[in-house]
């Protein structure tokens, strides 16, 4: 598979409504079998976090990380509305976009 620089911030959930983990990556998908693999030892394997129920992307990588750094100050309750204005369904994004492997 081609590699590409994809500045990305992204949001993980243990579950609907659960645990939630927010990151920034420049290769989303690689990132994402890091997390489901357990990787790294952290938070995300921890708690669980393998659902990629949020993301966006950037044209840079410093605008993702000024965004994630945004978005880790948020309250709870704001981060949820952003997954449900765009997810509401909680569905997990990754097998939604084909990321096949990573079932």
């Amino acid at each position: 598979m081609k590699e590409t620089f994809a500045p990305t911030v992204y949001v993980l959930a243990s579950a609907r409504n659960g645990t939630l983990y927010t990151g920034t990556t420049s290769n989303l998908i690689q990132r994402i079998a890091q997390h489901r693999s357990e990787h790294f030892d952290g938070f995300s394997a921890r708690y669980g976090t393998k659902l990629l129920v949020w993301f966006e992307m950037h044209a840079t990588m410093e605008h993702a990380i000024q965004r994630e750094k945004r978005i880790k100050k948020w309250n709870r309750d704001w981060k949820l509305r952003l997954i449900e204005e765009g997810n509401p369904q909680w569905r997990d994004l990754a097998i939604d976009f084909g990321f096949e492997a990573l079932r």
